[in-house]
């Protein structure tokens, strides 16, 4: 089951508790962040495991063929362990194939349905509410608790923005957006998750102010498509602190950087406006950093696939590295989609060569239910997609390699992520952390030695290090300075002093 903050206490005799399993994407994580929230609103414990557990919710994912599977596995553990299930997130879009493995589970929602989820949760579980045990409602940083939200953009997460994280204090995930307007032959989220629907500049801004007086020191923006934030609501402006904002990728990146955290941009379509995002990376204004999905490099493929900007990545690619030289870009493929011929996935090698992608990731095609690609002719044969992905990797690792050694002899600001003492040593001797071009859990990692500063670094410290080695994926090195961390936000229990 996933980690979670610490309990609250309880506050009666009788006080129900309900199990959390979250699996998926980020984007999946923020929507399990809502759904504690409101529990914990609500007077509901989180249990660590199942035998504390008196029910489960499990928030799924339903992408691809592995992840429903390993979605389903979860279910029935729960199932077996409290025999008191509800299922929401993408696969729940799918109840049918849910209630053909599982036809006792309590309910079934689809993504993005915590009022769904918390109606559920009340008929299988009431409790009691008075004076002394009720929670008030919270509303979203900057709004009024009784504020009127129209229903769509409440469903967003406008009205009650996560105040339960399941990352580490020091950084989180802010979904600026759901659902998407693609129809990408291998992908079916518009049909699990809608069309998009962006939040207003104003909201995300204000949870990213929240999250920063919390001491939150690095924000990853999220969505399905990124770089089309706000099309859908006409880029409309919104308040923030006396201003008014566009609902605008560009604006809203200015305004989070005046913040003073780390902003990492993840899931960004090459679309000509994010040349104005990498400006704002070379000026130092947020990370040099974007997550491109660019899937493929044959013109053909790409097409087949029906991605954007067929056959003008390395021109793009080029293009920002000239705005921003530190730029770090990382991106996934896919390698054996239908109808890619040897010369096609050689084209993906050469792009790969001539791009040199600093951070990249590979999955071989996987059909999809519901999923056009599955009807096109031509399915590589399963052996033949898995020595592709081997011959893919081994150039992506060999490139990661070349660039890793590149940075030998700098010195690079690291966030630390965890301690990694060796029995004996002083704690706080050995660190792992990331620098500004690694994003945790999907990138590579610091392994560092305090030095004299052992003992004196905390987790969500931001140090410079020397680097002294590299391997495939990894730095290694020393930390040399311990500078203070001065964000232009407030620090809760520090105002006027950081």
């Amino acid at each position: 089951m996933t980690e979670l903050m610490e309990r609250p206490a309880a506050g009666a005799a009788g006080v129900k508790k309900v199990g959390f399993i979250s699996l998926g994407c980020p984007k999946a994580l923020v929507d399990s962040e809502r759904i504690l929230t409101q529990l914990r609103v609500e007077g509901y414990e989180v249990a660590p495991s199942y035998e504390d557990a008196d029910a489960v919710i499990v928030n799924t994912c339903g992408f691809i063929t592995p992840a429903v599977e390993e979605s389903l596995t979860a279910i029935g553990e729960a199932l077996d362990a409290t025999g008191r299930v509800i299922v929401t997130g993408c696969l729940g879009e799918r109840p049918e194939k849910i209630l053909e493995r599982h036809p006792k589970v309590a309910a079934i929602t689809g993504s993005e349905a915590v009022d769904d989820v918390m109606t559920h949760v009340r008929e299988l579980l009431p409790i009691e509410t008075g004076a002394f045990t009720g929670l008030l409602p919270v509303a979203a940083p900057g709004m009024r608790a009784d504020a009127e939200v129209p229903t769509e953009q409440a469903r967003h997460g406008d009205v009650l923005a996560p105040s339960v994280k399941l990352t580490p204090r020091h950084y989180a995930y802010v979904k600026i957006a759901e659902g998407c307007n693609h129809t990408c032959a291998f992908c079916i989220i518009p049909k699990l998750r809608g069309r998009q629907v962006s939040r207003d500049a104003g909201s995300v801004l204000y949870e990213s102010f929240r999250l920063i007086a919390g001491g939150t020191k690095e924000l990853m923006i999220i969505s399905q498509d990124t770089s089309a934030y706000g099309v859908d609501i006409r880029y409309r402006e919104s308040e923030f602190q006396g201003e008014q904002v566009r609902a605008h990728l560009t604006d809203l990146a200015v305004k989070l950087g005046e913040m003073g955290a780390w902003v990492r941009m993840h899931y960004v379509y090459p679309y000509p406006h994010v040349e104005k995002i990498v400006e704002l990376m070379g000026q130092g204004k947020i990370l040099p950093y974007l997550d491109v999905p660019l899937q493929h490099a044959s013109p053909r493929i790409l097409k087949l696939m029906r991605r954007p900007g067929a056959g003008k990545q390395l021109d793009t690619i080029r293009r920002w590295r000239e705005l921003c030289p530190e730029l770090v870009i990382r991106s996934t493929f896919i390698v054996g989609f239908p109808g890619e011929t040897e010369e096609e996935f050689g084209e993906l090698l050469t792009f790969l060569e001539e791009a040199r992608l600093d951070r990249v990731g590979a999955f071989p095609y996987s059909d999809v239910d519901e999923a056009d690609a599955r009807d096109l002719p031509g399915h590589v044969p399963e052996e033949v997609k898995q020595e592709r992905l081997a011959r893919f990797m081994e150039v992506a690792q060999r490139i990661s390699t070349e660039k890793l050694a590149e940075k030998v002899g700098r010195v690079m600001d690291v966030i630390i992520d965890e301690f990694n003492d060796d029995e004996g040593d002083l704690a706080g001797t050995r660190l792992i952390g990331r620098t500004k071009g690694d994003a945790p859990g999907i990138d590579g990692q610091v392994y560092l030695y305090a030095g004299d500063f052992a003992g004196q670094i905390k987790i969500g410290d931001i140090v410079q290090a020397r680097i002294e080695d590299s391997d495939e994926y990894d730095l290694f090195g020393e930390v040399v300075a311990r500078p203070a961390w001065l964000p232009n936000v407030p620090q809760l229990g520090h105002f006027g002093k950081h």
